[in-house]
């Protein structure tokens, strides 16, 4: 028997690295149209402003572009509609009480398949003021700096 693929990674949001202080992870199953997997399966995904919220106690994932299949016809999907995420009702609840607190939401990391299912990382957030972001940067630059002093180091 053939192993399936694990963890094909799909779609990244790189921007929430750099706009959001990650604090938790929840791994979400995403409900899909026949389409739309086809589609995300031949990488034709977007995560770039997108956004997950709560309502009536379901999670859906918001302005996640997935294009339209070529061969899809009159059975295509909107391309950004809300797709509900399939989390247990404790994360639920768990996320509503976080994302009640000023400054918190949830943002979806990456989209991947896992034995076949489309996955969805969704992080729980809070947002990074100017200040942060280049903190940030300079952390980031001076460790780049440090790893390719060693390098030269070594070579030498």
């Amino acid at each position: 028997m053939a192993k399936k693929k694990e963890g094909h990674v799909i779609a990244q949001n790189k921007k929430a690295g750099h706009d959001y202080f990650i604090e938790e992870t929840y791994e979400a199953g995403i409900v899909l149209k026949g389409t739309e997997i086809k589609s995300m399966r031949a990488g034709r995904m977007n995560l770039k402003d997108s956004f997950a919220r709560i309502s009536n106690g379901e999670a859906f994932l918001h302005n996640a572009h997935i294009s339209e299949y070529e061969q899809g016809n009159r059975y295509n999907h909107d391309p950004v509609r809300a797709r509900k995420l399939l989390l247990h009702k404790k994360q639920i609840n768990e996320l509503i009480g976080k994302t009640q607190q000023k400054g918190y939401s949830i943002v979806p990391l990456k989209v991947y398949l896992k034995n076949g299912f489309a996955k969805v990382l969704i992080g729980l957030a809070k947002g990074k003021k100017n200040y942060d972001k280049r903190e940030t940067l300079k952390r980031q630059d001076a460790k780049r700096d440090i790893e390719r002093a060693l390098r030269e180091r070594q070579k030498g």
